[in-house]
């Protein structure tokens, strides 16, 4: 899992140990302006602390949970009940005290992801040999190998799978991958589909639909444009024009 933890490093630094002891990869960020300008990586749960340095938490929080449905925990630095109360109302799934002892932190992740885990699972098995993936143990794999992937990436290529032969408008993608309806142009599609192109290594799985979106196709191996090797970059061919507000 993908943890962002928005405190003070210093005091971020025993949480990050934990989790990472755990196997999750965490990113520290001490301002909500810089969380907010990383809102395109992969965040599967937010850390939040109330009190920061140049933003309201509160507000903070409100902004997130406009963005997307990522899970967040509020960190109030009194634990009081009216931080709580302002916190959950705010959108956090829980509100947390600054001083909280280390197991009960990873009792309530862990309480967190399985109530929003069974709304992530798809329960299926999507077979476009030579690609496999599957939905419940989040695996993928090519030509029998094993593909790497982010968590956001595995969303973005499990949707497009389970809608092969249908095009999928940029703004249904934000909204199906990542909780949003952005109006703003982003780029965040596109970094994504050119990071899964370059892994499955060929540009024909994810087609791109000019003006439209973005599409599942097949990868087609006597096709001599369509191998690429381990490792290469590839562009993004076309880029669809941003949706209009």
């Amino acid at each position: 899992m993908h943890v962002f933890i928005v405190e003070e490093p210093s005091e971020a630094e025993a949480k990050t140990l934990d989790l990472e002891r755990l196997g999750h990869s965490v990113d520290v960020f001490r301002t909500g302006a810089e969380l907010m300008a990383a809102h395109h990586h992969d965040a599967e749960l937010v850390l939040l602390d109330l009190d920061l340095p140049d933003t309201d938490g509160i507000e903070l929080c409100r902004e997130i949970r406009r963005a997307c449905d990522t899970p967040i925990i509020a960190i109030a630095r009194d634990g009081s009940e009216l931080d709580r109360v302002l916190a959950l109302q705010a959108g956090a799934d829980d509100c947390i005290d600054k001083n909280i002892g280390r197991r009960e932190l990873v009792a309530r992740i862990e309480a967190i992801l399985r109530r929003v885990a069974p709304h992530r699972r798809s329960g299926q098995a999507i077979d476009l040999s030579p690609l496999q993936i599957d939905a419940d143990t989040r695996k993928v794999f090519l030509a029998g190998e094993p593909v790497e992937l982010t968590a956001k990436e595995f969303d973005l290529l499990l949707t497009l799978a389970q809608h092969a032969g249908n095009t999928l408008s940029r703004r249904e993608l934000m909204a199906g991958v990542w909780g949003t309806n952005w109006p703003i142009p982003s780029r965040t599609i596109d970094t994504h589909v050119r990071s899964l192109r370059r892994k499955l290594r060929s540009n024909d799985w994810i087609v791109t639909i000019r003006g439209v979106g973005y599409q599942m196709g097949r990868h087609h191996p006597g096709h001599p444009a369509s191998a690429l090797p381990q490792g290469a970059e590839t562009a993004v061919a076309e880029p669809v024009a941003p949706l209009a507000s």
